[in-house]
Order: structure tokens, then sequence, then C-alpha cells
């Protein structure tokens, strides 16, 4: 195990390496000086997705949703709270499938919201419809755990 993770900036995408000891000590951007964490899913569209999922040394779950899907707004709140439960041992970030169709399609989303954990710039589990917070962190976790 290294003691540096690169983390990627939900703010400017700048990849940082933090230490691993201090990830939980408020790391800021080198570049724009944001918090890397904000407590917040990092909104993604095609270039800041493929740097995130890529160069992040950080599990990330990304939400696919878009804007008219009823399910995908009734879970974005568990959503946004499960991202400051799990930050900064995992990236909750979201991506808008009628913004960035390329993605969804390369991924074969066909039902939103579907939420998909990456690890080491690879899918390794996948769930299609809404969760509530509960279900939304054991689903990490559990994800997490196998892999």
């Amino acid at each position: 195990m290294t003691d540096h993770l690169h983390v990627v900036c939900g703010h400017c995408h700048a990849t940082n390496r933090v230490p691993r000891a201090r990830l939980r000590e408020h790391a800021k951007c080198g570049i724009c000086k944001s918090p890397l964490f904000a407590g917040r899913p990092v909104e993604l569209d095609q270039a800041s997705f493929e740097r995130h999922i890529a160069s992040s040394d950080l599990p990330v779950v990304v939400d696919f949703w878009a804007p008219w899907c009823g399910p995908c707004r009734a879970m974005a709140p568990a959503y946004e709270q499960a991202a400051a439960q799990l930050e900064p041992d995992v990236r909750l970030a979201k991506l808008d499938t009628e913004a960035e169709p390329g993605i969804a399609q390369r991924f074969g989303i066909r039902s939103i919201p579907t939420i998909v954990l990456f690890r080491n710039g690879r899918e390794v589990a996948r769930q299609s419809g809404a969760l509530s917070l509960p279900q939304l962190v054991r689903w990490v976790e559990a994800g997490l755990a196998s892999h």
C-alpha cells in the first residue's frame, strides 16, 4: 500500500497527490485551492468523468441520472447525504445521461437511476433503481468489501 493517493479535485478536476495519513484533514487542491472533499457529489461531464475514473485512487460511485426522472430526483437527497457520509474514502459523482448520452451508451445504461461503482478505472458493481440512504451506504460498502 502506497503512502500517497491520487485524488481528483471535484472543482477543477486536477489530480492531486495526497498523503494517505492526511486524507481526512480537509485536504485542498494544489491548483484551485478548493477543498478536495465538499461533502456532496461531483457533477461530471465527459472529460471530468474520464479523469475521475482513470486518475483517482479512490473508488468512485457514479449516479447515472436525468433531470426528467422522478426516481432520480427522489434519490438525490439520499445520494447527497451518502457523499457526506462516505467521503473521503469514496468519491460520489453524478452524470446527467441527457447531457452525456455517449457515456451512458458506452456503459450500457438502460434504466435510470443506475449507480455504478468504479475501482482502479474498472466497473466493479452496478445497481439500478432508487435507493434510500441506508440501502445506498450498504450497497457501496458491500461493493468495496467484495472488490
